[in-house]
């Protein structure tokens, strides 16, 4: 590639040696006057099923940008099958959260409303963006929904039975979340749910030790903030899964 050496995007189109393919105006922009890039220099593309390839630039006018795809350079290999469940965290960091979650090779975002969630809503145009983004830059190959925010009952409700709950309880004589991992497969599906900043209600807590998917885990003694317990719980998983 040329000055341009790993710059990504993810385009929803199909992607295929000799496609072409025309960019949104958002990355017409960024390619034109950000990284003012021209006619000829290559970038990488991916559309999360396809896998990744080279792509020429072609025609960089003022309303259109296109490129020539060229080789594959990676085949798609699918993300580990693990989800994140959060609550829903003030502006700036529920952006921390959907950025270090996608680094860390999340497969799904849930959104969980809770009995003592400060914030109702999460404007999940915005949370995609942070997603995809941060896909480019981890070069993952593909990009996590982030699904509509539901309340905690209805998580549970619906919840697969074959997927394992890990459920980040402070406070809590639970094990390790280590420990918890250590006698499970490594490629089970799981998912990880952390709670809001004033943590789970009673009830909720108890909700959750009835279901038969939950196991209860702990961080470790401190009391750690919902953005930095989600990124050290994946973290832990993550190694857990390396290992």
């Amino acid at each position: 590639m040329s000055n341009a050496a790993k710059v990504r995007l993810f385009v929803p189109t199909a992607l295929s040696g000799g496609a072409e393919v025309a960019l949104p105006p958002d990355q017409a922009h960024y390619l034109r006057h950000v990284l003012r890039l021209g006619e000829g220099d290559t970038i990488a593309l991916f559309n999360g099923r396809d896998g990744e390839f080279h792509a020429t630039l072609t025609a960089l006018g003022k309303k259109e940008v296109r490129l020539l795809v060229g080789m594959q350079t990676r085949p798609f290999t699918a993300t580990a099958d693990l989800w994140l469940c959060f609550a829903p965290i003030r502006q700036g960091r529920i952006e921390m959260v959907i950025e270090k979650a996608t680094e860390l090779g999340v497969g799904r975002l849930l959104p969980v409303q809770t009995r003592r969630c400060q914030i109702a809503k999460v404007n999940g145009e915005r949370l995609s963006a942070i997603a995809r983004e941060a896909a480019e830059q981890s070069e993952r190959l593909d990009v996590p929904p982030i699904e509509n925010l539901v309340t905690l009952e209805k998580l549970l409700a619906e919840w697969p039975k074959e997927r394992r709950l890990y459920v980040c309880a402070e406070r809590s004589e639970a094990l390790p979340l280590l420990a918890a991992l250590q006698p499970r497969p490594k490629d089970e599906p799981c998912a990880l749910l952390v709670g809001p900043e004033g943590g789970f209600a009673p009830e909720e807590r108890e909700s959750m030790l009835c279901h038969p998917a939950v196991v209860p885990v702990t961080l470790g003694p401190n009391i750690l903030r919902a953005e930095t317990a989600s990124i050290a719980a994946l973290a832990i998983l993550q190694a857990a899964r390396q290992n």
